[in-house]
């Protein structure tokens, strides 16, 4: 049997128990990403030797019995958009191919305080613009379920990596969608944290009041010991709540009974495939069989959504992106003939077309003139969007519908149709602009494909979105089923 169909529990067990090693663990998932990565693709960097290194690090404080971290032992994959010391970090970007941090984000310093090993960072969508990983400048990441599909993004690598075993769990970023949507197309668990509760320093910026980070793993358990672990305040990070972190691995009782469940119509309408939808009404079966009572409610706003979210991401991309200019990191052009070339050059040859269009339209947007017309009222949009959930939560626990409105598609199918691919993210957006949790958790299959089903929570009660989310998965086989490969 597979170290990797072993719970991090399970594998803390034998570890402790002296069954395997840190190094066992560590050979196995760089066996594996041996074995897959040419048909995968969802690392841009595997830093071996370091991995193998700290594993016998920490076997030494295994034999000695030394205190051992939350994670201890379990190797990691980090995305490519967190800064990790010495180890490149590029962003999926042409621009940074170059760039190794002189520091980690806060997440990687809380991860090396439970003792995990980094075995290296994983495929993304340029600057985390995209939903289908094909806007990584490096190469696409692929489906583990089907290698003629999309992995989803722009977390694609970190999703397909432990859907396809070779990382045991793995960070992501989450924008509008990007940690949930990856892990519905590829049959495993995102968690999007409420916006703070997770430290956001060491993050490279796509739009500064969405983007969190947050875990993919096998299944709801492992997802709560590593939300555990990089959850809390950081005063490096202005945006950093102040806030309690329960014991979330406590709130996993598998008790939903009067549990109250919200479903939104506008989540299961038009434009949701059929498939889809009948195993999200197969999953609030399962969620009723176990006590809990669901009704179907409006988000009434949840059509602006798109619109709303891809104005103010990109008019924050705008300001973010600024600093990428040839002078102070990253690559620059070559024999410019002045500064402006310079700054022209190096952001030509250094971006790719999603993120030069994202700075356009951005730029357009809070552009003199066109300021009050779109960015302001695109905020007065969120609030009112925000106003919805606020409003639903008053009388319910949770609100679950799909995470995607179809499964993964084809690649190269909808590259050249902007548009449709942002639709993709039209039941994700709106928890993002609305700062709450979400998981998504895999509920079922649609012709072959995984589907996933999204539980959302209110505002810093990421306790009863993992409950939720344990007692479905405990009630059914889906999170424990693997890709051929």
């Amino acid at each position: 049997m597979s170290l990797f169909n072993n719970t991090l529990p399970e594998i803390h067990n034998k570890l402790h128990q002296k069954e395997i090693s840190v190094s066992d663990l560590v050979g196995h998932a760089l066996e594996t990403i041996g074995a897959r990565e040419d048909k995968i693709r969802a690392y841009i960097t595997v830093d071996e030797e370091q991995a193998r290194a700290s594993a016998r690090q920490l076997d030494d404080q295994l034999v000695s019995g030394e205190e051992r971290g939350l994670l201890f032992g379990l190797p990691v994959g980090i995305k490519d958009n967190i800064v990790t010391e010495g180890l490149r970090t590029t962003c999926g970007s042409q621009f940074l191919k170059n760039f190794n941090p002189v520091y980690n984000a806060t997440v990687v310093d809380k991860l090396r305080a439970s003792q995990t090993v980094t075995l290296g960072k994983m495929n993304m969508d340029e600057f985390a613009m995209g939903g289908s990983n094909e806007n990584s400048s490096f190469f696409p990441a692929r489906n583990p379920w089907d290698l003629e599909r999309v992995p989803g993004g722009s977390s694609g690598g970190s999703a397909a990596a432990v859907a396809a075993g070779e990382a045991y769990f793995t960070l992501g970023s989450d924008t509008g969608g990007s940690i949930r949507q990856p892990a519905s197309y590829c049959g495993v668990v995102g968690l999007k944290p409420t916006y703070g509760l997770v430290s956001r320093y060491g993050l490279v910026a796509f739009a500064s009041s969405l983007d969190q980070i947050g875990p993919i793993t096998k299944n709801v358990q492992d997802s709560a010991y590593v939300l555990q672990a990089i959850a809390g305040y950081d005063q490096k990070d202005s945006t950093s709540a102040k806030v309690d972190v329960p014991d979330y691995l406590n709130a996993l009782t598998g008790d939903v009974k009067g549990l109250r469940i919200a479903v939104p119509k506008e989540y299961l309408g038009e434009g949701v495939d059929p498939q889809v939808k009948e195993k999200v009404l197969d999953a609030l079966k399962t969620l009723e069989g176990l006590g809990a009572v669901w009704e179907e409610v409006s988000l009434p706003h949840t059509e602006y959504a798109v619109a709303t979210y891809y104005l103010l991401a990109s008019s924050e991309a705008s300001s973010n992106l600024a600093r990428f200019d040839g002078v102070r990191y990253g690559v620059r052009s070559d024999n410019p003939d002045n500064l402006l070339d310079l700054y022209h050059q190096s952001r030509t040859q250094g971006f790719g077309p999603e993120v030069k269009r994202r700075i356009m339209l951005g730029t357009y947007a809070l552009s003199s003139g066109y300021y009050d017309a779109y960015y302001l009222k695109a905020q007065k949009v969120r609030t009112l969007i925000k106003q919805d959930f606020d409003r639903v939560f008053e009388q319910y626990d949770v609100i679950i519908g799909p995470t995607a409105p179809t499964t993964a598609f084809k690649i190269g199918s909808q590259v050249d149709d902007p548009l449709t691919m942002y639709l993709n993210d039209i039941l994700t957006i709106p928890v993002s602009l609305a700062g709450v949790p979400a998981i998504s958790i895999p509920c079922g299959f649609a012709d072959g494909m995984p589907v996933g089903l999204q539980i959302i929570g209110k505002a810093f009660d990421e306790s009863s979105v993992l409950r939720v989310a344990h007692a479905f998965e405990q009630n059914t086989e889906f999170h424990k089923q693997r890709p051929q490969l």
